[in-house]
């Protein structure tokens, strides 16, 4: 007897009577069944929850490893830290402060002076352009001379104390084989408390007026 006429003989009451193919049959379908009506109604979700556990075991990962390297790196950074702060304490003394710009343009002056070169022009800039920290003064420069005498006013201006930058430089002919050396001398300053501390209220007014300009 084929499997086709055994399943039409079965009785469905009495499934203890089944051949061993249809009983064996029946418990694996049942099985599958039972397996998809598992995962659709409770494992999917505890799949879903276990990915998401792993994701944030990883985070957690991740996390750990960079603050255990900042932490092994931290007497480092420190150290770097200090070296940052004593060059910029440098930088600061090289930055005069109020009292002090005037004595720096005499400097400028008087080295141009000492070269043996005639200021057609040295003009202070009537406004400073303020930074962060520092305020910039450009002044512009026209003096005469000789070719060797501007370089070494040139170079004595690089090597004053305070800093002193040349830009926008043009050298041309004069008379009596002189030349005509032009240039914007900037000189710079560093900002005292309150300066700085007037800076940041401008500064958050000008953003509550933006923010309320938006709104």
């Amino acid at each position: 007897m084929n499997l086709m006429e055994e399943l039409r003989h079965i009785n469905p009451n009495e499934p203890g009577g089944w051949p061993a193919a249809i009983k064996a049959g029946t418990l694996g379908l049942l099985l599958i069944l039972m397996l998809i009506l598992g995962y659709v109604l409770d494992w999917e979700e505890q799949w879903t929850t276990l990915e998401g556990v792993q994701a944030e075991e990883e985070t957690l990962k991740s996390t750990f490893l960079a603050k255990k390297t900042s932490a092994i790196n931290l007497v480092a950074l420190q150290a770097q830290l200090a070296e940052v702060e004593k060059t910029l304490g440098v930088m600061l003394k090289q930055l005069p402060n109020k009292s002090e710009l005037d004595a720096l343009l005499v400097d400028i002056n008087r080295a141009g002076l000492g070269r043996g070169l005639q200021f057609e022009l040295f003009k202070p800039d009537a406004k400073e352009n303020i930074k962060d920290f520092y305020a910039e003064l450009p002044v512009t420069v026209r003096v005469t001379g000789s070719y060797h005498d501007i370089g070494a006013f040139a170079s004595d201006v690089a090597q004053l104390p305070r800093v002193v930058t040349l830009h926008d430089i043009e050298i041309t002919p004069g008379k009596d084989h002189q030349l005509i050396f032009n240039a914007t001398a900037k000189t710079f300053r560093y900002l005292d408390d309150d300066e700085i501390a007037e800076r940041k209220r401008e500064e958050a007014e000008r953003n509550k007026k933006n923010a309320k300009g938006k709104s």
